[in-house]
């Protein structure tokens, strides 16, 4: 298990990346136009990937949890923001588990972040006239930018952080924990994150198998960027 120092590091680490991404005035390509289509677009093309599992009353949950607060078209920089100014505290009212679980959607927010700003930047500079994404110029856009080792890295991410949650929901008090440090949290400006803690914990109580979800949405993800990669005409099957 990480030493609580180790995660507090790594927290701050991230959130450092995470709003350098996110400052305008050092990042001039988050006011590209693309920007707000790509997410609309992955986001509903993750709908789609997702109907199966939607389908399932027992992983419908988590299957939203994923699309609405892992992948979802949101901004999350102020949620994750607001993690900088309460790590201390964090520290003494998380456990370490918790903890790395919380770095880990920091670290996937601020990489997803990163890729979709090169991902728009290609998009413009592939089609500076049109308006809408479709599957044919996604793919072409996705080997532009190319960086398959951080596309595995995002993928990593992903499953760490659903695999964090299925373990941490079984750790004994967490969720009683997690419901003392509501009025702390939001009385802090951890409202944001709490929500996001609270959510995925109710999410995957409700499972049963959540590391056996998290490698089925795993094994997808990594399908679909090896056929984007490959060129594939239908990449997500």
């Amino acid at each position: 298990m990480a030493r609580p120092s180790s995660v507090s590091e790594r927290l701050g680490r991230r959130l450092v990346c995470h709003q350098a991404l996110h400052d305008l005035r050092r990042e001039p390509r988050n006011r590209l136009g693309w920007l707000p289509e790509l997410r609309r677009w992955q986001a509903a093309r993750l709908e789609r990937s997702f109907r199966h599992f939607l389908a399932d009353p027992r992983r419908r949950a988590a299957a939203m949890f994923f699309l609405t607060d892992v992948y979802g078209d949101q901004d999350f920089s102020r949620r994750d923001a607001n993690v900088a100014k309460v790590i201390p505290m964090m520290q003494r009212l998380l456990p370490a588990a918790v903890l790395e679980t919380v770095a880990d959607a920091i670290e996937l927010g601020a990489l997803t972040h990163a890729l979709d700003l090169r991902m728009a930047e290609a998009l413009h500079a592939l089609a500076p006239r049109r308006k809408r994404l479709d599957e044919e110029l996604y793919g072409r856009a996705y080997r532009e930018v190319g960086y398959p080792r951080l596309r595995v890295r995002q993928i990593d991410l992903i499953a760490r952080l659903g695999v964090g949650l299925a373990s941490a929901v079984k750790m004994p008090g967490v969720l009683t924990l997690l419901k003392l440090s509501r009025g702390p949290a939001k009385a802090t400006g951890l409202g944001e994150l709490q929500g996001f803690l609270e959510r995925g914990f109710a999410a995957f109580s409700a499972l049963g198998d959540g590391k056996a979800f998290v490698r089925d949405i795993e094994r997808a993800e990594r399908e679909v960027s090896r056929r984007l990669f490959a060129g594939d005409p239908q990449p997500f099957g």
